[in-house]
């Protein structure tokens, strides 16, 4: 099965799986994909990512995260898509809900939330914001 946007899909998972109150999902892996469950992760919107390798594919398995059975991603919004790249230079990034979200961005330094990005003064493309 060839997807057109497997970021798109990633984050249709998520939020698919949180509304339904999984515990876990499990999607193909790539690194893009595993970078960011990293920034994910490290902001503490999920619990944990894993990638598995089985036979000759590699998957990637979140933890969801829950506060008191409300899920922590309120909204996930991918915002450059395949048909229209949005880019960004680091002094007009994005502020998700004034500071309280995030937003990926894609930067030649790699993949980072906007704050890292503003910090390092780089822009790249917004990937999706985060809240």
């Amino acid at each position: 099965m060839s997807l057109s946007d497997p970021i798109g899909d990633m984050l249709a998972r998520l939020k698919n799986s949180q509304m339904r109150n999984h515990k876990k999902i499990e999607l193909p892996s790539s690194k893009f994909k595993a970078k960011i469950a990293e920034i994910l992760k490290s902001e503490g919107y999920i619990i944990d990512y894993e990638v598995i390798s089985q036979q000759n594919k590699t998957n990637l398995l979140i933890s969801l995260k829950y506060s008191s059975g409300i899920p922590v991603i309120n909204s996930i919004v991918r915002v450059s898509k395949p048909g229209r790249r949005i880019f960004s230079s680091a002094g007009s990034l994005p502020k998700v809900n004034n500071g309280l979200g995030i937003a990926i961005i894609s930067t030649p330094k790699g993949v980072m939330t906007d704050i890292d990005a503003r910090k390092q003064n780089i822009g790249g493309e917004i990937i999706c914001k985060v809240f």
